[in-house]
């Protein structure tokens, strides 16, 4: 039942180290025609991505995700936008008030959704051609610097980077929860004794997967570093921020 295609998926993790090449020009369009092959809500497209080549805008864009040194040095970045400012240019051209349905929920929605399908279609292809790739969330922790930086309008939202490259070297891959906890049939699942006992396996699965990758210096478990993370809150100003930009005001 295995094909190319779904060895490549089933190999993906996350690779943070590259080596000094540059993807050429054909690369990155067939990447970016992969993401644009991807499903789309009503055809709506709300997506732009944005290439970045010169290195200072990377060196700029790597402090404001954290001082993440892959986010400056790969092959190319990508960075996948909610849009939906093509659609209010429409909208005056065609002097119809479609303000409405740009500001409300359901489009920021399919706007997010729309993104981050082209994404998965731009990953899955570029390791298809051995290369390796790695998401970018931080770039939302200064999120106003990085719409600065990238000269977007209103009604696009910078929502996440992704770094392509020639690995260094291929990083183990992480564990993923037990599809139990993941696929549920007909209905959610919400037996706790199977809820617990399957939680308690993949702490184990997880533990050993930190000894192993830090020689014993790193023993926590899933459960831990998932409370432990929630229970400090992050980008609380981005409703606010999202709202001046034109999403989610209904």
């Amino acid at each position: 039942m295995l094909n190319r295609v779904i060895e490549t998926i089933l190999e993906h993790r996350s690779i943070r180290r590259y080596e000094d090449r540059q993807l050429s020009d054909q690369q990155i369009r067939i990447i970016i025609q992969a993401a644009q092959a991807a499903s789309t809500s009503s055809n709506i497209q709300a997506y732009s991505i944005i290439g970045v080549k010169d290195h200072t805008r990377k060196k700029k864009l790597a402090e404001l995700a954290g001082n993440q040194p892959y986010v400056e040095k790969n092959g190319h970045l990508l960075i996948f936008c909610a849009d939906l400012y093509r659609h209010q240019q429409i909208g005056k051209q065609k002097a119809i008030d479609i303000s409405t349905s740009l500001e409300s929920t359901e489009k920021f929605m399919v706007a997010l959704i729309d993104a981050s399908i082209a994404a998965q279609n731009a990953a899955i292809a570029a390791e298809s051609m051995g290369l390796g790739i790695c998401y970018i969330g931080g770039l939302r922790n200064q999120l106003k610097e990085v719409t600065e930086i990238l000269q977007t309008p209103d009604y696009v939202i910078p929502l996440f980077g992704m770094t392509l490259g020639y690995p260094l070297h291929q990083s183990s891959q992480k564990p993923r929860l037990p599809i139990e906890h993941i696929y549920h049939e007909e209905v959610y699942q919400l037996d706790q004794k199977i809820f617990q006992e399957k939680m308690q396996e993949y702490d184990q699965i997880i533990q050993d997967y930190y000894r192993k990758r830090t020689n014993g210096k790193r023993m926590d478990t899933w459960t831990a570093q998932i409370a432990n993370m929630l229970a400090h809150p992050k980008r609380l100003f981005m409703n606010e921020f999202v709202r001046k930009l034109g999403f989610n005001r209904k």
